[in-house]
């Protein structure tokens, strides 16, 4: 089957390399000076956009103060000026940029813990606290009238967009090439669920002040290069309401993508010109932008750029035949349970765990055990403790008391991220797959060492989509395969699924419990399984313990359990007799 994402991504990469060598052709032979000058400055305003796209578009965190750190990086290149400190302009840019770097980190730190308007109050505090700073001290040189010189090969308005332009480009590829791997596909990750990025074995907070850190070191390029072309820099340039617009501008046209940066440093560059020039109020670009954010908030959809990428995948996927996702063929679980030897190493235990919330009690001492080899179901009614017992052992909900221990290891107090890189994986009640990246990179980053004749037996044993297909693009159901097939390639020691048969219709589940009933085996590793469809769980479990109002209230062989009376007053709501 041909995949229609990796063919459509190939005309995207195609008009990019033009766009690269068109557009400064363009601007140095067709353009008055002046408008080499706006040109210049569109280029630098979309180095800031691509930062905001980082923190904002990628990672999904506000941040309302891209000028702060621009400012800090043309404040690093005018010290460099006025000390006399000589360096190469390239290597000049790249150490403004990088003395930003611990700047973005420690405004990343409030991230940690804060989200929303709280987090954008704190960033856009920080915007205010630099530009007071740098107002009330100035710039180095300023009185002098010190300039900040331009290269002797770039030193007239083509040469330095030339260089300019290089910057954003070489921006662009670099981001792009880290948005394909894992350390991209993290970001993404953070925005979607913080919690499915955690279960993965990945630390939030790392991947949080990456993004920050990602983003002041292309401010802080962009302040440097602002520096050179203005050559006397004063606070004005850097006020925080530019930060504001910065951020809308992003916003709307979609900054996570190299064009919408392009299209947003243009807009904010030349719209205020035509504008002037029709005799019309320059604010009133401002107010355009604003207008844009809000809808491009409201309509979530990536902005601009994400709307065009949509478009050209549509237009371009016409002349491919269409992608095909795998059908399911129906089989029987009603004898799907494997001879299973009965597993000695026990690759879970948990004892007396006890999760209070006040007087309320979520679980009550239920000790749980998995061995290597065993499938053990964990079922129950509907409050009864289940997906607490999996949060508490997954680490999520902290324990009342108890003890979580994984292979053998005291595992209580461990953050999830150690936790999953410990040999602890899962899947989660509604599912938590990134809908922006395809299969191959979702199973990416959640099993990254896998070797890919695995991944693609495992992805064909479960009936997933092909690997170039966006999870945008599939059904609830086709993504809880992946999300399951992809927790089976990481070759967990322990492997927790919560309901993953939620969300499939009945020749699905059907297939789905042949699969489960065949990873303990296949994979040497144990399950523990939460499950509401009994049939299900008799068929393919090789024990099963019984929760009720966070209680143990039987475990054993699943005929054995099954039968219990006390479980089936449980679940019926009153006690049956014979």
């Amino acid at each position: 089957m041909r995949r229609v994402e990796r063919l459509t991504s190939q005309p995207a990469w195609a008009l990019g390399g033009i766009a690269a060598i068109a557009v400064p052709l363009f601007v140095t032979l067709g353009m008055p000076s002046y408008w080499v000058y706006l040109s210049t400055t569109a280029t630098v305003l979309a180095l800031l956009c691509l930062s905001v796209g980082v923190v904002f578009g990628r990672a999904g965190m506000v941040a309302l103060c891209p000028m702060a750190f621009a400012a800090i990086g043309a404040l690093a290149t005018a010290l460099a000026n006025h000390w006399r400190i000589d360096l190469p302009f390239p290597v000049l840019i790249l150490a403004a940029g990088l003395v930003t770097v611990p700047f973005g980190v420690a405004v990343g730190l409030p991230a940690l813990r804060l989200r929303g308007l709280n987090l954008a109050i704190v960033t856009l505090s920080f915007a205010l606290a630099v530009h007071a700073i740098v107002n009330t001290v100035g710039f180095p040189g300023g009185e002098a009238l010190e300039v900040v010189p331009r290269p002797d090969w770039a030193s007239d308005d083509p040469a330095y967009f030339l260089v300019c332009w290089a910057g954003f480009v070489a921006a662009s590829v670099v981001l792009s090439w880290v948005g394909a791997r894992r350390g991209g596909a993290a970001w993404l990750a953070v925005r979607s669920s913080e919690r499915g990025t955690a279960a993965t074995g990945l630390s939030v907070p790392r991947v949080k002040l990456m993004a920050f850190a990602a983003s002041a070191f292309l401010a802080g390029v962009a302040g440097s290069l602002l520096a050179g072309e203005l050559g006397q820099l004063n606070a004005t340039g850097f006020d925080p309401l530019q930060s504001l617009t910065i951020f809308a501008l992003a916003v709307m046209v979609g900054a996570r993508y190299p064009e919408g940066a392009a299209l947003g440093g243009m807009l904010a560059a030349f719209l205020p010109e035509l504008l002037r020039e029709v005799d019309l109020p320059q604010d009133l670009a401002g107010v355009i932008f604003a207008v844009g954010a809000a809808l491009g908030l409201a309509k979530g959809s990536g902005g601009a750029a994400a709307d065009l990428r949509a478009a050209g995948r549509r237009l371009f996927s016409r002349y491919l035949p269409p992608g095909r996702l795998p059908k399911p063929s129906i089989v029987d679980v009603s004898d799907s349970r494997r001879e299973r030897p009965a597993g000695t190493e026990v690759v879970l235990d948990t004892r007396d765990l006890s999760v209070r919330y006040g007087a309320v009690i979520a679980l009550d001492d239920v000790s749980v055990r998995v061995c290597r080899g065993e499938l053990h179901a964990l079922i129950g009614p509907n409050g009864a403790g289940k997906s607490t017992f999996v949060d508490a052992v997954n680490g999520f909900t902290r324990l009342t008391a108890g003890n979580v221990a994984i292979c053998g290891v005291d595992s209580t107090t461990a953050p999830v991220h150690l936790r999953a890189r410990a040999g602890l994986r899962r899947t989660f009640q509604h599912e938590r797959t990134v809908a922006d990246l395809t299969v191959r990179e979702y199973t990416r980053l959640v099993a990254p060492d896998a070797d890919p004749r695995d991944r693609d037996t495992v992805l064909a044993q479960f009936g997933c989509p092909a690997l170039d297909i966006r999870l945008s693009s599939v059904d609830v159901g086709r993504r809880r395969l992946v999300e399951v097939a992809a927790a089976v390639l990481a070759r967990p020691s322990v492997l927790l699924l919560d309901e993953p048969a939620a969300g499939l219709d009945a020749v699905e589940s059907r297939q789905l419990g042949r699969r489960l009933a065949e990873i303990p085996t296949t994979y040497g590793c144990g399950v523990l399984l939460i499950e509401h469809d009994v049939e299900m769980v008799a068929a393919i479990s090789d024990r099963v313990t019984v929760l009720d109002f966070g209680r143990v209230i039987a475990s054993g062989p699943p005929a054995e359990v099954l039968a219990d009376p006390a479980v089936r007053a449980a679940y019926l709501g009153a006690e049956v007799t014979a």
